[in-house]
């Protein structure tokens, strides 16, 4: 069976673990900042909630074990309800990615903090927060990349001009067409891979030298 996943069997509750509340505030964060911005779409629809099964998505849950991405229930917007449809849409967009950047920092921040303050942290915790922090980093990255259907493209469309939005509007619908094929077929050594490997260590490098210097070596 192992074969067929993407992680090893016994990192499985952990994976599970970091996706409910992974996927949970990315969509909260949404609809939140959506609502705050005057747009009760979200909210009206039972998405302002901290209950994991109005988010999660069947199917894109069950790829991230097997292939190792997937995605939660995209959160309902109406930029109608927007005073400021750019700003209010570029705030909402990247409010999701930024609070997988802060579960990610958090969970890090504590990792040195436990190491700095000379605690014992048991081998399972530990693994626990290399999956918590890897995948949360993994998804704030992965959802800036500007492609349709992810937060990085709603942020481009937000800030190009409107002939520019109207261009990029027509190529939508093909969007997930063109996600899946640049991240399931060998294009994706040439186009999503080198982002993500070349990202993904540069923030933890930084953020871990951030940390070991205020506690650890401090």
């Amino acid at each position: 069976m192992e074969q067929f996943l993407a992680y090893p069997l016994r990192d499985i509750p952990y994976v599970a673990i970091t996706l409910i509340i992974a996927f949970t505030l990315h969509e909260l964060a949404h609809a939140w900042v959506a609502y705050k911005f005057g747009d009760s779409t979200a909210k009206n629809q039972g998405r302002l909630t901290l209950n994991p099964i109005s988010h999660l998505d069947p199917i894109g849950t069950l790829l991230i074990f097997i292939a190792g991405f997937g995605w939660a229930r995209p959160v309902p917007v109406n930029r109608f309800f927007f005073k400021n449809p750019r700003l209010a849409g570029v705030c909402v967009s990247l409010a999701g990615p930024l609070s997988n950047f802060v579960l990610a920092t958090f969970a890090l921040g504590l990792w040195y903090w436990l190491i700095g303050n000379g605690y014992t942290v048991p081998e399972s915790l530990l693994a626990f927060l290399n999956i918590f922090i890897g995948l949360n980093m993994l998804l704030f990255i992965f959802n800036l990349i500007p492609l349709p259907p992810l937060d990085g493209y709603r942020v481009i469309a937000d800030l190009v001009p409107n002939d520019w939005r109207a261009k990029m509007t027509s190529i939508e619908n093909y969007g997930g067409l063109i996600f899946l094929i640049l991240v399931i077929t060998p294009l994706s050594q040439y186009t999503i891979s080198p982002i993500l490997n070349t990202l993904l260590p540069a923030i933890m490098e930084n953020l871990s030298a951030f940390f070991y210097t205020l506690f650890v070596r401090s």
